[in-house]
């Protein structure tokens, strides 16, 4: 049997074309990969027999939807993970889980390789790396698009003069990457900064103007963190985040225009929609605020921050992200009760939060009569928290 190439295949143009063009140019057979998380658009039976109409060996489809809501985007919730306090990860979360089946199909398979279809310039060739190089050490990694310096045109003039059956006419100005968790939309002209994302640019929401009249209230339950409930009504993960999608998105809910840090050094414009993954890190931080102590909130949000680092950064495998979510298990044990909130032109409006593991103490908070703090105690209170201040302060005047 010929050595085998396992590739992540999306059933775009790159990767349908590098299908021949690894058969043609290393004279290894192709098993191509590709996993349904959620992004909808064509059918994957379609997608699996586009790859075999283009030369694979084998083609695998793996329904990974749950898995990905559980394992992954659950995580990126819990941990309110908002890189530079924007982007909620919605490519990154899934390549470490597309590097994992990807190693499991070449052991199943037999492949010696594993390849994928990203550029030098992005963040995704380190995190597709990363995870083949920490799952699966001892296979070697093909990247036609960054090693050979492909570019839509070459793809276009490969697939022409190979006769492969894929559609290589129809133009799109934009690179996009989706699924459940969000939707990813970058190059053409929102490549200049001063550019307005136009209505063509979006898919998941609608122009927040639209439902203007009819405001949508929701209420999301969450147990130890965990989304449980939707006005009531039992949801799994992906179900809940499929619901937000369609409720948050019909109110414009989720558009996110970005200038980011790149991993390479770069800045790049993204322009996102994450309609459902907004809602439910949004909700789930207010009701941290409800539960957790003050220290450990304020802690937990630095860990929320270095966990959306490590991710972006193509660390998913590493020590600290684990050691990281095995302290955000710990911060959830009371994360418990309901949020409602109203979508409404865009915006996500908190307007009542309760739950059983409240630190809310309504006799301490309130001003009216049944006041039951003691107001005498704050006086020495003061005093000593400013002490050191004072003390610094008297030292610098008599400089």
């Amino acid at each position: 049997m010929a050595e085998r190439v396992v590739l992540a295949y999306s059933g775009g143009l790159d990767t349908s074309v590098a299908i021949s063009w690894i058969g043609k140019e290393t004279g290894k057979e192709v098993v191509a990969v590709a996993l349904d998380l959620g992004q909808g658009g064509e059918d994957m039976d379609v997608v699996r027999q586009r790859a075999l109409d283009c030369g694979a060996v084998e083609a695998v489809v793996v329904d990974a939807r749950d898995e990905f809501a559980d394992e992954y985007c659950l995580p990126a919730i819990t941990s309110n993970a908002l890189y530079m306090d924007r982007y909620p990860l919605v490519s990154a979360i899934s390549r470490p889980l597309i590097a994992k089946h990807l190693v499991t199909a070449a052991r199943d398979h037999g492949g010696t390789v594993v390849a994928h279809g990203c550029t030098g310039k992005g963040n995704d060739q380190v995190r597709f790396e990363v995870g083949f190089a920490t799952l699966a050490p001892d296979l070697d990694v093909l990247a036609p698009v960054r090693d050979y310096a492909w570019t839509r045109e070459k793809a276009i003039s490969f697939a022409e003069q190979n006769d492969i059956p894929i559609n290589v006419t129809k133009k799109s100005p934009f690179s996009i990457d989706q699924n459940v968790w969000g939707r990813a939309v970058e190059t053409g002209f929102l490549e200049d900064l001063w550019n307005a994302p136009t209505k063509d640019v979006y898919s998941y929401t609608e122009d927040p103007t639209i439902n203007w009249q009819s405001p949508d209230e929701v209420i999301i339950s969450f147990d130890k963190g965990r989304p449980i409930a939707i006005d009531g009504r039992p949801v799994s993960v992906l179900e809940a985040i499929v619901e937000l999608n369609r409720r948050a998105g019909a109110q414009g809910v989720g558009r996110l225009d970005v200038v980011e840090d790149r991993l390479v050094g770069i800045k790049s414009r993204e322009v996102y929609e994450a309609p459902g993954a907004m809602v439910l890190i949004r909700a789930h931080e207010e009701l941290e605020h409800v539960t957790l102590e003050r220290e450990l909130g304020r802690y937990k949000r630095l860990t929320d921050q270095k966990w959306a680092e490590q991710v972006y950064d193509g660390l998913w495998f590493s020590p600290l992200r684990r050691s990281l979510e095995a302290f955000v298990a710990s911060t959830q044990e009371h994360v418990t009760g309901d949020i409602r909130l109203v979508l409404h032109g865009g915006h996500i409006a908190v307007t009542g939060r309760r739950s059983p593991e409240s630190l809310y103490d309504f006799n301490l908070a309130t001003y009216d009569e049944g006041d039951s703090f003691d107001q005498s105690a704050a006086r020495g209170f003061v005093e000593l928290h400013g002490l050191s201040s004072k003390i610094a302060a008297r030292r610098d005047l008599d400089l």
